[in-house]
C-alpha cells in the first residue's frame, strides 16, 4: 500500500539580502562575483539561525535569469558547497526570469508540504553588470516569423509602453508620482531602521580603490520628486512614457530565505514569520507582460478562498510604475494606499531580476510583525515573456477578528 501523506503547513523562517548595487563598471559589485553574493546570503541565514543544524537543510534552490559565467554551473549546488553546507546537502538552479526566487520558494515549499523536505533554502542572484538580460540568448526566429509574439514582447521596456497603450488612464504623470512616492517611502523606512536589519554586508574589491564594504543599497535617489522626473528621456519610444525614473534600474544583488514545515520549525526553535497560504502563476500576452500579476493574484485568491478585501498588505514588485498601477486599478485600490509597498519598492531599491521575489517576502515578513491586525498579505510580480506570479501569506502574529 502506498504511504498516505498529509499536506503540511509551510512557513517562512527568515530572509536576508545583500545591499542592491547599480549594474555596470562603476557599481559597488563591479569586481565582485555573482556567486559570492549568494554565498554570503546563505552563510548569513545560517549565522542568524544557529538552532538550525546545517545538515538539516534538505535542499538549496537558487534562481538566476542568466545562468552562465559566475552565476551558472547549477548555482544552488555550487553556492551551497562554497557556503560551507555539508556535501550531503543537494541544490539546483531555477529560472523564471524576474520571478526566479519566487519560483524557487514555491517549488521547495511544495516539496515541504508534500513531505519530501523538512527545511530548505531558496533565493536568487542576478549580476546584471556581468550578465545583462538576454546575454547569450538566441530567440527562435519563429517567434516573429510566425507572429507568435510581437517584436516588442522581447524588450521589457517596450512591453511597458504597450501597457500604457492598453490603459490610457495610466498616465505618465501618475507613474512619475508613484515613482517619487516609492523613493520617499524607502527613505522613510531606511531612516526608521526598517531596511538595514535584513541586509548582510558584503566585502567588495576594486583594482583602483582596494577593498570596500557594501552596507547600503546603491540605487535609491533621495529627494526625487514627480517634477524632477517629468523631463527624463523615454528610451523605448519617442515621446513615450517609460523613463529611468519610473522604472526599476539595472542592478546586482542576491536574496535568500529559509522555509520549513511549521512543526519542524517549532521543534528546532526557529522563528515563524509567515505561513504560506497559496500561490499562482499564469501566462498573459507577452506584449503586455506587466499585466501578469492581475490574473495570478486572482488565481491565488481563488485557490485560497479569499477575496482582495482580505488582503491587508501588498508587496508588489515595481519593475515599472505602470504595471503596479494596472494592478491597483483592476482591484480598485488607490495609487497611494498605505497597504501597498510601505517601504517603497524596486523603483527605489532596485530589481536584480531573479532575486527580487524573496526581497518582497522578507519585507512583508517585517511588516507582518509591525501589524498584528493584518492577517493576509500578498507578494506579486510581473514576469518577462508574459507571466505573473503571486504568493499569499498569513501573519502568524494575527490577533484575531476582534482587532478589526
Amino acid at each position: 500500500m502506498p504511504t498516505t501523506r498529509a499536506v503540511r503547513d509551510v512557513v517562512f523562517v527568515d530572509g536576508v539580502r545583500t545591499p542592491f548595487g547599480k549594474a555596470g563598471p562603476k557599481g559597488i559589485y563591479a569586481e565582485t562575483r555573482a556567486d559570492d553574493l549568494i554565498i554570503k546570503v546563505i552563510r548569513e541565514l545560517l549565522r542568524r539561525n544557529p538552532s538550525l543544524p546545517p545538515e538539516r537543510v534538505d535542499e538549496v534552490a537558487i534562481a538566476a535569469t542568466t545562468q552562465i559565467g559566475d552565476q551558472g554551473l547549477t548555482i544552488g549546488r555550487t553556492a551551497a558547497l562554497l557556503a560551507g553546507l555539508p556535501k550531503t546537502v543537494p541544490g539546483f538552479a531555477i529560472d523564471r526570469m524576474c520571478a526566479g526566487a519566487m519560483t524557487a520558494t514555491t517549488t521547495v515549499a511544495s516539496g515541504i508540504a508534500f513531505g519530501a523536505y523538512d527545511v530548505a533554502i531558496a533565493g536568487g542572484v542576478e549580476h546584471m553588470g556581468h550578465h545583462p538580460m538576454g546575454e547569450g540568448v538566441d530567440p527562435n526566429p519563429r517567434f516573429v516569423a510566425e507572429k507568435i509574439v510581437d517584436t516588442s514582447a522581447l524588450v521589457m521596456g517596450m512591453t511597458a509602453e504597450n501597457l500604457h497603450d492598453r490603459f490610457p488612464e495610466i498616465t505618465k504623470e501618475r507613474c512619475d508620482a508613484f515613482a517619487a512616492a516609492s523613493q520617499r517611502k524607502y527613505g522613510e523606512a531606511l531612516a526608521a531602521g526598517k531596511i538595514s536589519p535584513d541586509l548582510v554586508s558584503v566585502a567588495t574589491r576594486s583594482a583602483e580603490q582596494g577593498w570596500g564594504l557594501a552596507t547600503a543599497d546603491e540605487p535609491p535617489r533621495p529627494g526625487t520628486t514627480a517634477e524632477s522626473l517629468a523631463g527624463l528621456k523615454t528610451p523605448f519610444r519617442p515621446h513615450g512614457r517609460i523613463t529611468a525614473g519610473n522604472a526599476a534600474g539595472l542592478n546586482d544583488g542576491a536574496t535568500g530565505c529559509i522555509l520549513a514545515a511549521e512543526d519542524v520549525a517549532i521543534s528546532l526553535g526557529l522563528p515563524v514569520k509567515m505561513r504560506l497560504v497559496s500561490f499562482g502563476f499564469v501566462g498573459v500576452e507577452p506584449e503586455v507582460m506587466g499585466y501578469g500579476p492581475v490574473p495570478s493574484t486572482e488565481k491565488a485568491l481563488a485557490k485560497a478562498g479569499l477575496s482582495i478585501d482580505d488582503i491587508g498588505l501588498f508587496e508588489l514588485n515595481e519593475a515599472f510604475a505602470n504595471q503596479v498601477l494596472a494592478f491597483l486599478d483592476h482591484f480598485g485600490i488607490k495609487d497611494d494606499d498605505p497597504r501597498v509597498n510601505p517601504y517603497g519598492g524596486a523603483i527605489a531599491i532596485g530589481h536584480p531580476l531573479a532575486s527580487s521575489g524573496v526581497r518582497l517576502m522578507t519585507q512583508l515578513a517585517r511588516q507582518f510583525a509591525e501589524h498584528p491586525e493584518v492577517r493576509y498579505g500578498v507578494t506579486a510580480m510581473c514576469i518577462g515573456i508574459g507571466m505573473g506570479g503571486t504568493v499569499i501569506w498569513e501573519n502568524p502574529r494575527w490577533i484575531g477578528e476582534a482587532s478589526k
